[in-house]
């Protein structure tokens, strides 16, 4: 039997849009009834392989695979349901699992930068949106307020590679409302933690093994893990810049700190690792519009309600939201202060909230960066040192606010404020008005 190499996979083009997927015997024998055939890419096999073009063997976890005459996998068989979804009448056609890439792992010695001294914006209010259902189980319902409960999560490391299966549970955990920070298909703290928070807001213990389960919940709350997106002529034209320097006096003389690039900008608006968005799209070309790409399906987001107290831990390097109820919220990773620039200890308030903040540099103030001695007035953006967000507290200099470097959050630390991705910042902001009790612990 033929070798099956997992580092190389088979582009299998589809058949005719008239030709429906695999679902009832074929006479070959390489499916049945209750199951559909899954290329590497992640789409349907539209069409039946002739006889003797292709193997039948089996992979690691029981499942069927076509494998061609040179090794090369041309489908896995999975179940129709799961696929589809349960319920004939809602079938619709989605994307299964792309290929997963290698690598990971981030170095949690990294100083980010910056406390902002003035930030200039164009909106301070709030949003605020229903009350969710939530659970009594948190630290702020029975009065623990210097710690989040702790429930057992697997240890399971981040080297390796990417799982498409581990994709699936942070998509779930991302609509659920427990951020696992960007999606990049690693099982690392970040998701352990989110894990860890589930568990406690619900009560429920989460079998991370069981995929099956997984999808099934991801059914139920927005579909599929992965799903298509079209490259727009906006999104093509941004604007971008070249390069975002490092100097903060090199940033001053900037319009905007923009993205850099469509990756970039795509990555963040699907919650994803950069680095990944490429690699399940290999030999895409992201700055032709009309190109579509595979991305993460965010579904619903259930994260939502109006914010009474925030929890910042700082041993945990994760954020909660709670409602005047006690009931949690959200919760997202987090890095927070450092051992030469700590954050504030005990409780200070939110003072306003900025979207797409500037950001004024005060080296008197703030910190040193690099040979700066004089006030720098920097503009706004994504890749601005205080993000798309910026929420002041009521200690001055001090503030939770989003970040250029999604991928880093919770795997380093700041100069004293709280830094989240983007998304997860600007989720918070939308929940939170002045006078909400910020809380720092160790």
């Amino acid at each position: 039997m033929p070798r099956l190499r997992k580092s190389v996979f088979l582009a299998v083009a589809l058949a005719s849009t008239a030709c429906g997927p695999v679902l009832a015997r074929d006479p070959y024998g390489y499916g049945n009834g209750g199951t559909v055939l899954i290329t590497p890419s992640g789409e349907v096999l539209d069409y039946v392989p002739e006889r003797g073009a292709v193997t039948i063997a089996r992979d690691r976890a029981g499942h069927k695979v076509l494998i061609d005459r040179y090794g090369n996998l041309v489908a896995t068989e999975m179940p129709a349901d799961v696929v589809y979804g349960r319920r004939g009448g809602d079938r619709y056609r989605q994307d299964y699992y792309p290929p997963a890439p290698s690598g990971g792992g981030y170095d949690d010695d990294v100083i980010t930068s910056g406390i902002p001294d003035d930030m200039q914006d164009g909106s301070g209010e709030a949003l605020e949106q229903p009350y969710p259902q939530g659970s009594e189980r948190s630290p702020y319902a029975t009065g623990r307020q210097n710690e989040m409960p702790r429930q057992s999560a697997p240890q399971i490391s981040a080297s390796g590679p990417a799982k498409p299966e581990i994709t699936a549970l942070q998509v779930f955990l991302d609509r659920e409302g427990f951020s696992p920070g960007a999606i990049d298909g690693h099982m690392g703290q970040n998701v352990q933690k989110a894990i860890e928070a589930w568990q406690q807001k619900t009560g429920e213990t989460l079998d991370t093994k069981n995929t099956d389960a997984i999808m099934e919940r991801l059914r139920m709350n927005g579909g599929m893990p992965f799903t298509s997106y079209t490259i727009t002529a906006a999104d093509a034209a941004g604007p971008y810049v070249a390069e975002i320097p490092e100097d903060y006096s090199q940033k001053a003389m900037l319009s905007s700190l923009s993205y850099t690039s469509t990756t970039e900008m795509l990555a963040e608006k699907f919650h994803m690792d950069e680095n990944y968005l490429k690699a399940i799209n290999p030999g895409v070309d992201f700055t032709i519009p009309g190109t579509t790409v595979k991305v993460v399906n965010l579904g619903q987001q259930n994260a939502g309600g109006k914010v009474a107290k925030i929890l910042a831990d700082k041993g945990r390097k994760q954020v909660f939201a709670y409602d005047d109820q006690g009931q949690l919220l959200a919760a997202y990773p987090a890095s927070i202060g450092s051992s030469d620039t700590p954050s504030p200890s005990g409780t200070v308030t939110v003072e306003r909230v900025a979207f797409n903040p500037g950001y004024t540099y005060n080296p008197r103030l703030n910190f040193q960066q690099g040979n700066n001695d004089k006030v720098l007035n920097i503009p706004p953006g994504p890749n601005g040192p205080v993000g798309t967000v910026w929420i002041a507290l009521s200690k001055p200099t001090y503030g939770i606010h989003g970040t250029p470097e999604p991928s880093k959050i919770g795997r380093t630390q700041s100069h004293g404020c709280i830094r989240l991705t983007n998304w997860d910042a600007t989720e918070l902001a939308k929940m939170v008005q002045p006078g909400v009790t910020v809380e720092f612990v160790d």
